[in-house]
């Protein structure tokens, strides 16, 4: 049975300044599946085409804090993606969250990872 999902794009910002980005992830909450999952991937060469001077080590750290607070079973799924979702200013950054719906959350992300993170091919 289709469930509905709501996701974000991950974004790594290398200079807040020039409002730049490249999508890095995907973060996707399914409510009925109690799914919160993170599929992302830094390509370092993309990163350092925006900025060659970028820090690499922190924008990994920071992808790295968010598959940390989705793995927390602390706190409630919901409020995990809410956290994750809220407006920051860092070097990495979520899009408006967009909506849909899904009878496999991890497969729906591993697409939606595909599509709209990794390069064309």
């Amino acid at each position: 049975m289709s469930e509905p999902f709501e996701y974000a794009l991950l974004r790594a910002v290398p200079r807040a300044d020039r409002g730049e980005c490249i999508n890095v992830g995907v973060l996707l909450y399914c409510q009925a599946a109690s799914f919160l999952g993170l599929a992302a991937e830094v390509d370092a060469e993309r990163l350092r085409g925006l900025d060659p001077h970028a820090d690499l080590d922190a924008v990994v750290a920071a992808v790295d804090g968010v598959r940390q607070v989705c793995a927390d079973a602390s706190w409630p799924v919901r409020e995990r993606f809410g956290w994750l979702t809220a407006p920051r200013s860092t070097v990495l950054r979520t899009s408006p969250v967009h909506c849909g719906v899904t009878d496999d959350p991890a497969a729906t992300m591993q697409r939606l990872f595909a599509r709209l993170v990794l390069p064309p091919r």
